[in-house]
C-alpha cells in the first residue's frame, strides 16, 4: 500500500509548472518579412555604390596614365628641342667667328696700307720764358750779344721777398693771418726744400717726399702762399692727386694751413683739384691763354710726371721714397 501512495504522489518535477510555448506575434511576423523583402533592394545598393567606386577608380588609373605619358612626352620634346637649340647656338656663334676673322683680316690689310707719319710735339714756350727771352734781347739791343738767363735764375729778382717770408714762416705760427697767408710754421727742411724749387729749379721740378701727405701738403701751402705774393691773383693752383680719399686730404691741409674757405675750391677759384692729368693740362692751358699762371701741385702717390706738364711755367712734384709708396699702396 505504500507503494501505491507513493506512487499516487505527484512527482515534484510534476509540480514545476512548464512555460507555455510562445507563440509569435503578428508584428515579429511583419518585420522578418520586410527584412527579407529589404535584403535584395540593400544588395542591389551596394552593388551599384561599388560599381561607381569602380568606375571611379578606372577613371584615376587612365587618368594617371595619361599624365605618366604626357610627362614621358615633354620630357623627349625638352631633349629634342635643347639639342636643336644647342645646335642652333653653335652654328651661329660660328658664322660669327667667321665673320669676325675676316673682318679683322680686313683691317689689318687696311692698316698696312696706311702710311703713318709721326706728329712732332710742340710744346708751348711758357710766359716765364718770354719773359726772359724779352731782357735778353733788350739787353742785346743796347750792349754786345749776352748768353740768355738761367731757368734757375728765374726768382732770382724775388730772392729777397721769397727768403723774407721763408724766415718769418720759421717763426711761431699767425694764426689769424689773413687768407691765402700761411697760418702754421715750417721747419728747416721745407725751407731747405723751397728754396732749391725757387732758386736751383727755377720753379720746375721734383722734390723728395718730406715723409708723408701732410707735410708735403704744408710745405706746398708755404709755396702757395709765396706765389700769391708774387703773383696776385694771377695765377690758379691746380693739385694732382689720383684718388677722392688724396684729394680730400689735400683739400683741408690747404684749407687749414692757409684759413681757406670752401668757396676758394673748384674750376672759378684759386685752387682746383684733378684725379686725372689731362684734365689738369686742359686747365692750365686755358689758364695760359688768359694771361695767368697755372701752379701744379702733384702728390707723393703719382708714379710719373706726364710729358705735357713739363711745359707750364711752375710745377712741383713729391717723391715718394721706396716705405712710403709702398705704405700708400696698403691704402688702396
Amino acid at each position: 500500500m505504500e507503494s501505491t501512495a507513493a506512487d499516487a504522489m505527484p512527482d515534484d518535477t510534476d509540480l514545476n509548472p512548464q512555460e507555455p510555448e510562445t507563440e509569435q506575434s503578428p508584428a515579429d511576423a511583419g518585420v522578418e518579412q520586410e527584412a527579407e523583402a529589404s535584403t535584395p533592394e540593400l544588395d542591389a545598393v551596394v552593388e551599384l555604390a561599388l560599381k561607381d567606386l569602380k568606375e571611379r577608380r578606372d577613371a584615376l588609373e587612365k587618368e594617371i596614365s595619361e599624365l605618366a605619358q604626357r610627362k614621358q612626352q615633354l620630357e623627349r620634346e625638352l631633349k629634342t628641342n635643347f639639342a636643336g637649340q644647342s645646335d642652333a647656338i653653335a652654328r651661329r656663334v660660328k658664322g660669327f667667328q667667321e665673320y669676325l676673322g675676316g673682318a679683322l683680316g680686313d683691317l689689318v690689310q687696311s692698316v698696312e696700307n696706311l702710311e703713318l707719319v709721326v706728329q712732332p710735339m710742340v710744346v708751348q714756350p711758357s710766359p716765364l720764358d718770354q719773359q726772359a727771352d724779352s731782357n735778353g734781347a733788350a739787353s742785346g739791343s743796347e750792349g754786345p750779344a749776352a748768353p740768355a738767363a738761367a731757368v734757375a735764375d728765374t726768382f732770382r729778382p724775388d730772392e729777397e721777398l721769397i727768403r723774407a717770408a721763408l724766415e718769418r714762416f720759421l717763426k711761431q705760427p699767425d694764426v689769424y693771418a689773413d687768407p691765402w697767408n700761411l697760418r702754421r710754421s715750417i721747419d728747416a727742411r721745407d725751407t731747405a726744400l723751397l728754396e732749391d724749387w725757387f732758386f736751383n729749379q727755377g720753379g720746375r721740378g721734383a722734390q723728395p717726399s718730406r715723409g708723408s701727405r701732410p707735410r708735403n701738403i704744408l710745405a706746398s701751402a708755404a709755396l702757395v702762399a709765396i706765389i700769391g705774393e708774387l703773383y696776385g691773383d694771377q695765377f690758379q693752383c691746380l693739385v694732382l692727386a689720383g684718388g677722392p680719399e688724396r684729394l680730400g686730404e689735400w683739400r683741408r691741409g690747404l684749407q687749414d694751413a692757409l684759413g681757406l674757405g670752401r668757396e676758394d675750391f673748384g674750376p672759378s677759384s684759386g685752387i682746383v683739384l684733378f684725379e686725372r692729368p689731362e684734365a689738369l693740362v686742359e686747365r692750365a692751358d686755358r689758364l695760359e691763354e688768359r694771361g695767368e699762371v697755372p701752379l701744379i701741385l702733384i702728390d707723393a702717390a703719382e708714379r710719373s710726371v706726364e710729358i705735357p706738364v713739363l711745359q707750364f711755367p711752375l710745377w712741383l712734384a713729391f717723391a715718394a721714397g721706396p716705405d712710403e709708396r709702398l705704405d700708400d699702396d696698403d691704402l688702396l
